[in-house]
């Protein structure tokens, strides 16, 4: 599984500095979602965001692409590390499964 992270997240975050994530602001940090729903879709990349645009999207849509939807508020950083690090392999295996994957802090859900 390969992965676009949109710019609205971390860019230095050692669970996804590796060469399966694509990071938007190494293509171009002004695209739109638009321009990054495409890019995803042409590359068969799962979307990480916290933007509602895309989880809103995939619902009405079929993969690909997939779209991870990161769902828990400003937290601050050494917090978020901790819950995605923690929970990287269940949602990694949930993105296989569903077309949405939502991760809140207490729980993670897949929506097909």
């Amino acid at each position: 599984m390969r992965y676009i992270v949109d710019a609205n997240l971390p860019y230095y975050f050692s669970t996804w500095n590796n060469e399966n994530f694509i990071h938007v602001k190494d293509i171009d940090d002004e695209w739109t979602d638009e321009e990054i729903w495409n890019y995803a879709y042409e590359n068969g990349l799962t979307i990480i965001s916290k933007d509602s645009d895309f989880s809103d999207r995939i619902l009405l849509s079929e993969p690909p692409p997939r779209v991870i939807h990161i769902r828990f508020g400003n937290v601050n950083m050494n917090t978020f590390h901790q819950l995605i690090t923690d929970r990287w392999n269940d949602i990694a295996a949930l993105s296989n499964s569903y077309k949405l994957v939502n991760v809140f802090k207490e729980h993670i859900e897949g929506i097909d």
